[in-house]
């Protein structure tokens, strides 16, 4: 059986359709259940942008089944994907999930489908991640400690290792010293990211998702040839620029999921941390203010 993929939707109906078409290119997308969790509104301005996304959602065909969850109220992102995935993988043991502005590849559903399987039995193992960095020359597949969040899969006994509360998660990388892991190494501010979910300065779930992985020691497989496209940098929020630096190309063949050392792949390390260090001037601040502005005005 196929795993089940949960989407999660706003008020964002082009985006939603293309994540949509670019699943059904999928040659498994006939045998995979769809789960969309719809959010409410948060004003009278987001609500016609919420009705044109409900009214597409209701259209969708070429799934196992559709089912459509219509929040009644604005619980922002964070709270929908941590509620929708633990209702999911609560019924299936396992999960797919996408946010409505990510394009995957004809591969995608291939790729977390195996991998899901071959892995189901490692603990070691906390997920499986889409969306790779445009560097050249990385290996099919590889492993990194931690968690990521476009286009990801995992299991429920992995999901339950999710930690909300932010304040605990921040000791417990000072208490172990792993801040500057966390940080790839003074690549990318992701402590920053963290305490400013604690402050309340942004709403990430998934900067907690990657810390409490990081603290149980779980690796993340990657797939060297992108899988995912995030089309949502592209200055559609209020107060953010359009962000081209993750851009990718999707890949255009299969990528293999065999058996390979679940180890962290220190060549990977290395070139995600010089990705990030040559993209770091702006892209932390803008990064940063996205997070708010999604924040204040509930876009997903």
């Amino acid at each position: 059986m196929k795993a089940p993929i949960a989407l999660f939707t706003y008020n964002r109906p082009w985006h939603t359709q293309q994540t949509v078409e670019a699943l059904l290119n999928n040659a498994e997308t006939k045998d995979s259940d769809l789960i969309v969790f719809s959010d409410g509104e948060k004003d009278s301005l987001s609500s016609p942008k919420v009705d044109d996304v409900r009214q597409y959602l209701k259209t969708i065909e070429g799934f196992k089944s559709v089912r459509i969850v219509e929040r009644e109220e604005n619980i922002g992102l964070a709270q929908s994907i941590i509620f929708g995935v633990t209702e999911v993988v609560n019924e299936y043991g396992r999960i797919i999930v996408l946010e409505d502005d990510l394009l995957t590849s004809p591969y995608f559903l291939k790729y977390m489908n195996d991998g899901l399987k071959l892995y189901q039995d490692d603990e070691r193992v906390i997920s499986l991640h889409g969306y790779s960095y445009p560097i050249e020359n990385l290996p099919e597949t590889f492993f990194l400690k931690g968690a990521d969040c476009w286009g990801w899969a995992t299991w429920k006994q992995e999901w339950s290792l999710f930690e909300p509360d932010g304040k605990k998660l921040l000791a417990q990388l000072k208490q172990r010293n792993l801040m500057d892991r966390f940080d790839f190494f003074g690549a990318f501010d992701y402590s920053g990211m963290l305490k400013g979910q604690i402050e309340g300065k942004n709403d990430s779930w998934a900067i907690r998702w990657y810390a409490s992985a990081l603290l149980h020691s779980k690796f993340t497989l990657y797939p060297g040839q992108p899988l995912v496209h995030n089309t949502g940098n592209d200055g559609s929020g209020r107060h953010c620029s359009a962000i081209d630096t993750f851009d990718t190309v999707l890949a255009l063949d299969p990528v293999l999921v065999g058996e390979i050392a679940i180890e962290e792949h220190q060549g990977a390390l290395a070139q995600f941390g010089h990705f990030l260090r040559l993209a770091k001037p702006g892209i932390v601040a803008r990064i940063i203010r996205k997070a708010k502005s999604l924040k204040n005005r509930g876009i997903h």
